[in-house]
């Protein structure tokens, strides 16, 4: 999640994050029409098709020389690899949890997501956490233990997809580069990879490109870019109590998706961890509402 100053929100602010997490929300639907598709080649057409996309934008903005600057400095390029590996396993996990009947395990872990990054915070930059949010990251905590202890497993899915987005969040954070020349190397990074890998299996036959599925593999370009970018342009304009109530609009609609669409059972561990989750959610935003109102209140 970006972090920005507490200014105000801009209209434009909240159509780019309202429309970036609302096509989130929808995009399980796309998804899922790409069941018979292993979630590696879908992943790879993800990156392929967002490069000229993502090329484009910047070509539209004037700002091709950021991204050539970028790739001259060695170790822009070290951070660029490191984001774009945990974007790509973001991205790999995902796929498969929507295509193979795990959707709601998607949501919890984009659930949790953002209590982890606070997390993250108090752990690796020594950031003080208040009260309220020790209690909301116990609950989150004892709401994966319930699911682990019924299941017999950890909720490995959404543990996954929980530590590599706040990795990746973390980490883009270093990377010093605009939001959308940011995307746009991680795309080329990882394009050489993806090229092969579809070469590998144009060779052998078992690529998906090229019959019924072609244009729905072509679209994963925009599904992937658009919203990215969208969000990226949206977060430097919006407070950051804005962005946290508006991160969940994504995984609410996932859940919604996953229950009534996809008909994926809610039993009674789900039942429990769930409402757990919502409750560290509500604790975490009137944290997060406590510490804005300070902010200002210090202004004034």
């Amino acid at each position: 999640m970006t972090q920005t100053p507490d200014t105000g929100d801009s209209p434009a602010g909240l159509g780019y994050a309202i429309s970036a997490y609302v096509l989130w929300g929808f995009l399980p639907l796309y998804m899922k029409m790409l069941s018979g598709i292993p979630a590696a080649e879908v992943v790879a057409h993800r990156i392929i098709w967002s490069v000229p996309i993502a090329g484009a934008v910047l070509i539209a903005l004037g700002r091709t020389a950021d991204i050539r600057a970028a790739l001259s400095h060695p170790r822009t390029i070290l951070m660029g690899c490191v984001t774009a590996a945990l974007i790509s396993v973001n991205w790999g996990i995902y796929v498969w949890a929507i295509t193979s009947g795990h959707a709601l395990d998607a949501a919890l872990g984009y659930y949790i997501n953002p209590l982890f990054s606070v997390l993250l915070g108090a752990v690796l930059l020594r950031e003080r956490l208040e009260p309220l949010q020790w209690a909301a990251i116990a609950l989150a905590a004892s709401a994966v233990v319930v699911l682990t202890v019924e299941a017999g497993v950890v909720p490995w899915v959404a543990l996954s997809l929980t530590l590599s987005w706040g990795l990746y969040a973390f980490c883009k954070k270093w990377l010093p580069v605009g939001p959308n020349q940011g995307f746009l190397l991680e795309v080329l990074i990882l394009l050489g990879p993806a090229l092969a890998y579809w070469g590998w299996l144009t060779a052998s036959g078992t690529s998906h490109f090229g019959g019924p599925d072609t244009g729905l593999l072509l679209g994963c370009g925009v599904v992937t870019a658009v919203p990215l970018m969208l969000y990226a342009n949206g977060a430097k304009r919006l407070r950051l109590t804005t962005i946290a109530i508006l991160q969940y609009i994504a995984p609410t609609m996932i859940f919604l998706t996953a229950v009534f669409w996809f008909g994926e059972p809610f039993g009674q561990a789900r039942m429990i961890a769930f409402p757990m989750i919502w409750a560290a959610v509500a604790l975490y935003l009137v944290s997060v509402f406590r510490r804005g109102r300070a902010v200002r209140t210090a202004r004034t």
